[in-house]
């Protein structure tokens, strides 16, 4: 069965859409790097959202053209199967891009069932799918200690009561702090009474 990862980059106030990594890219050392590639290393396949997948697609093919520091990972990226969510059908330039089929749960499901290892770089709308349906074994959260202001959120609004359990916390020099989660199947029951048992006393 496939191990299927998330990874994102979130600020203080749940803003996790980079744009021009304006409040990001201050952060990004060594040792994010390292944990970025932790998480995601070992993936043989990718699966995007359209606008996440356009995003890299406009970027990093270039990137490994011209063959400047990072060159190695662009080719990488290249390298690997990508599966791209869209309702509309979509042409595809980056090499080893194809279009996911049928429903994302149900489709997602069936990928599982192979061997391997899916990463989800960004994509936040296919992140709260897969995360309500419980198809995602490890939510890496790399929290920034800034509040970026605006862009898209993680979570909804009116999103459901979704728990998780934490697998590790590391914090960086950076002030990073790198948050894995997984899948809790036991949700936590509790009232103020049972909660006002643990107030401090004097």
């Amino acid at each position: 069965m496939a191990k299927i990862t998330s990874s994102l980059f979130i600020a203080l106030d749940g803003v996790v859409e980079v744009g021009d990594g304006a409040w990001h890219f201050p952060y990004y050392d060594d040792e994010m790097g390292a944990a970025v590639d932790s998480g995601q290393g070992s993936a043989d396949t990718m699966l995007f959202g359209r606008v996440t997948y356009e995003s890299f697609a406009g970027a990093w093919p270039e990137r490994e053209e011209a063959g400047d520091v990072d060159a190695d990972f662009a080719r990488r990226l290249g390298d690997m199967r990508k599966i791209v969510v869209s309702s509309q059908p979509l042409r595809f330039s980056w090499r080893n891009s194809e279009q996911l089929r049928g429903a994302l749960v149900d489709a997602v499901r069936e990928l599982r069932r192979q061997p391997g290892h899916i990463a989800l770089s960004g994509s936040p709308s296919v992140v709260r799918q897969l995360l309500a349906a419980g198809l995602i074994d490890e939510l890496h959260l790399f929290v920034h200690p800034i509040a970026a202001g605006s862009g898209a959120r993680l979570f909804d609004d009116d999103g459901p009561v979704l728990p998780l359990r934490l697998l590790s916390a590391k914090p960086f020099d950076t002030g990073v702090l790198h948050l894995v989660y997984g899948p809790d199947t036991a949700a936590r029951q509790g009232s103020y009474d049972e909660a006002k048992q643990h107030l401090a006393k004097g």
